[in-house]
């Protein structure tokens, strides 16, 4: 590691002790950067690099509720707003056990660089609670939302913070969200995102993450002269991000071979088909039941416990959550003739897999770029509800596609190497980072 990262990432842990996904996501953009910075004196003189790893704002708050059993139950929430030079704060809400200060804070982080990206005037921030909607009735959600709103409410609004969802924060906890907002502010405004079709909502939205990273990835194969067309490719997660990312691959000629969820993944080497698909949609956003079932089905293969990164592919596409793909991981796929990894999920490689991406020269899109089209698709919402005027799904599909391509060449106008390598992390954290970069300079000391 670089000795003037060394000295910045002492700095930042000093500062934020124990909080391992934010020193994990500071030190991937800082390695980046800080030869950047050192190059641009006007940035290192503003202290922009450190300013944009301190949250603006940072809130926390008690979220008191009664379940069905008449008990009352306490989880914690937050919302880290971290940047607004260029727009509104805007990020998602995740409601998941694991979710702590410090993954907040590096989601937010990324999401500075991710919305800068889309070039939409959007700033960058993220929230969420402890709260954990499995296995809760529709009920004890609605009383959760509701007392989570009464507090966040008076943080946000439509030109201030405007909220999306995230995991376990779908349409049902969104129109919970809103409903209550509506209520205590007396108004009908753009306040978050995510909304229903009836109610502010926008076409594509639902699909826009994975429709996103399957544009971006057909943009990376381009490069090379290559497409999805009869590509096979490996996927993780089935939720709403992997679910459309199946979708929109194997409408452009790839074949998506495996699903997961928390508990294993399943393997089908004719591929998920449209048919499939749907059952998989019924399983897990009506149903909500586990991937195993597929596997019963359909008679294929099973892996408890186990990540589909062992699973011979051309492409792979992690869409679940943070470091799930290892180095170890990340060498089997390039050992097993992976040519492209795209980030569907927020930082899903470990720094030391990026590592391995890069040193064996395929084509890996980060998160924040490859995966921008969901907040991308929420700013058209944004628009959207400012106009009160609805696009069709064809005008907002192809906003996205011409989004989508914009950010690739933003990244390879920062990330292109003499020898013709596109590094895509580089061009990411660069092409995200200058625009912020300019704003705060141009606003002083804010």
């Amino acid at each position: 590691m670089d000795a003037r990262v060394q000295q910045f990432m002492a700095m930042i842990k000093a500062k934020n002790p124990g909080e391992n996904e934010f020193h994990q996501a500071v030190q991937e953009v800082s390695e980046s950067l800080i030869p950047f910075i050192e190059e641009n004196p006007k940035y290192k003189h503003a202290k922009i690099l450190e300013r944009i790893a301190e949250p603006e704002r940072t809130i926390i708050f008690r979220v008191p509720w009664l379940d069905d059993k008449g008990d009352v139950q306490i989880n914690r929430g937050f919302r880290i707003e971290m940047n607004s030079a260029i727009g509104p704060y805007k990020g998602g809400l995740r409601f998941h056990p694991t979710v702590n200060l410090g993954i907040l804070k590096f989601l937010a982080f990324e999401q500075v660089f991710k919305n800068s990206l889309t070039t939409l005037p959007m700033g960058g921030a993220k929230g969420g609670s402890d709260f954990d909607p499995k296995g809760k009735s529709d009920n004890e959600v609605m009383k959760f939302c509701q007392s989570f709103m009464a507090e966040l409410f008076r943080h946000i609004g439509p030109e201030t913070d405007v909220p999306a969802g995230d995991i376990g924060v779908g349409g049902r906890e969104i129109g919970y969200l809103f409903g209550q907002y509506k209520r205590l502010k007396n108004e009908f405004s753009g306040v978050l995102t995510g909304k229903g079709i009836e109610w502010g909502g926008s076409l594509i939205r639902p699909e826009a993450t994975g429709y996103g990273a399957t544009y971006f990835a057909q943009e990376m194969l381009a490069t090379r002269g290559k497409s999805l067309e009869g590509k096979t490719v490996c996927i993780s997660g089935s939720g709403n991000v992997a679910q459309f990312a199946v979708e929109k691959v194997t409408e452009l000629g790839g074949r998506v071979v495996t699903m997961s969820d928390s508990n294993g993944f399943i393997h089908d080497p004719k591929g998920i088909d449209r048919e499939k698909l749907n059952f998989i949609m019924e399983l897990k956003n009506v149903r909500r039941g586990r991937i195993k079932e597929y596997a019963v089905k359909y008679g294929t293969g099973y892996f408890e416990d186990k990540r589909p990164w062992i699973i011979k592919c051309d492409i792979a596409m992690p869409n679940a959550t943070q470091n799930e793909i290892s180095r170890e991981e990340a060498e089997t796929l390039v050992k097993n003739g992976c040519m492209c990894v795209v980030e569907g999920a927020n930082m899903p490689s470990t720094i030391e897999a990026v590592e391995v991406f890069l040193k064996a020269g395929i084509l890996y899109g980060p998160g924040k770029a490859a995966n921008a089209g969901g907040v991308a698709t929420s700013g058209l919402e944004m628009t959207q509800n400012s106009m009160r005027l609805p696009w069709s799904r064809e005008e907002v599909d192809e906003r996205l596609r011409i989004i989508m391509k914009n950010i690739h060449s933003t990244c390879v106008r920062y990330g292109k190497q003499d020898d013709g390598f596109v590094n895509y992390v580089k061009g990411a954290n660069i092409g995200g980072f200058v625009k912020v970069a300019n704003a705060m300079v141009a606003q002083g000391l804010v």
